[in-house]
């Protein structure tokens, strides 16, 4: 099954929506996952606020790693959107996903 991007970045932002992700704006500077269209499908980038960026730094000077937070919400999203049947790829810009818009029949669990 397949679907248009404009269709799937709206199934995309509605499954993120729903399992309590927040969708950001660029326009007005507010921090969280944004969907938009792209030739592929729909991309899925996130933004996080300011002040969470510093502590993250400040933490990631200690512990020696600087992108582990962004890795958990890479793998959270993917997750998620694996599990409601679309196909997600890494996009190349570091810590996007691409969610193609050839998706396959979700598994619900029923069998």
């Amino acid at each position: 099954m397949s679907c248009a991007p404009a269709e799937l970045v709206s199934q995309v932002s509605s499954a993120l929506v729903q399992a309590g992700f927040v969708l950001g704006d660029a326009d007005t500077g507010v921090p969280g996952l944004r969907v938009i269209e792209v030739p592929a499908g729909a991309l899925v980038s996130w933004t996080a606020s300011d002040r969470f960026t510093s502590l993250a730094r400040d933490q990631a000077r200690r512990a020696g790693s600087d992108d582990r937070m962004r890795v958990l919400v890479q793998a959270a999203v993917a997750g998620l959107l694996i599990q409601r049947g679309h196909t997600v790829t890494e996009a190349p810009q570091e810590g996007d996903l691409v969610v193609l818009a050839d998706i396959v029949a979700p598994d619900h669990g029923d069998g």
